[in-house]
């Protein structure tokens, strides 16, 4: 049988025994209780506090069960996710020229919910997308969702088609997912609209868990060269941002 990582009992050990107290631990408690040297035990309530998982008085500083517990079931809040995205989206559309999209798992999980959209910044016709919905295996941004957040979507088969572009094939699929995954980043060469092309990167909170895509939408020139390549800077543009706006989601739950 393989071995349990110690940190990880230790820490399921220290919530077991504040949720069984009925009162409040003082960390002399707590590490007494669990023969831990204290700054060990310190350690770790710190970093459960940081994740919400547990929390500590003001007045005493002994340590309870935090919010953070009741609220692992639950997506992340929609309306937090875009509020502490909008700025940086902005900034992503004003420097790339390109439509930017935040979007998340969809409540079944077969889709990809667009939270966020800012326009192109140009005078061509545009409508809004914001609260829609798209598939996961032709948009980039759902594409990026079932590479980095699996666990939360899914592609239902038998994949439909939108364009030319669209990729149908599961096994096909599967392998560009590989590719996703390997280099970071999602793409869509038209496989939603005609013509239109998309590039996505996760967005992740504490710990590495992806809670949403963001992407950019252009022409498909605009985003490919010749060969078919995703050109190099809107990508370091993209993962720029997705960086900004994970930095802001530390402490949301």
């Amino acid at each position: 049988m393989a071995r349990a990582i110690q940190s990880v009992e230790r820490a399921a050990a220290l919530l077991r025994l504040l949720g069984g107290a009925g009162r409040p631990l003082a960390l002399a408690e707590l590490a007494a209780a669990l023969d831990l040297p204290r700054p060990t035990a310190h350690g770790l309530l710190r970093t459960l506090r940081e994740e919400g998982l547990v929390a500590q008085e003001p007045s005493s500083g002994r340590y309870l069960l935090g919010e953070g517990l009741g609220r692992l079931g639950t997506p992340w809040d929609r309306h937090d996710l875009r509020a502490r995205a909008m700025n940086w989206a902005d900034a992503l559309a004003a420097g790339t020229g390109c439509a930017v999209y935040l979007g998340v798992p969809s409540a079944d999980g077969a889709g990809v919910d667009l939270v966020h959209h800012v326009f192109r910044p140009d005078d061509t016709p545009q409508r809004l997308r914001t609260n829609t919905t798209q598939p996961l295996h032709a948009t980039a941004w759902g594409r990026c969702l079932l590479a980095f957040a699996p666990a939360s979507v899914r592609a239902v088969e038998p994949l439909e088609t939108y364009t030319r572009a669209t990729v149908t094939d599961p096994a096909v699929l599967a392998r560009e997912l590989t590719t996703t995954r390997r280099r970071g980043w999602a793409d869509d060469a038209g496989g939603w609209e005609p013509g239109v092309g998309g590039l996505a990167v996760p967005v992740r909170s504490g710990g590495g868990l992806t809670v949403a895509a963001l992407g950019i939408g252009a022409p498909v020139e605009e985003l490919f060269a010749a060969d078919g390549r995703a050109r190099p800077e809107p990508v370091v543009e993209l993962v720029a941002a997705a960086g900004e706006i994970a930095d802001g989601l530390e402490g949301l739950t």
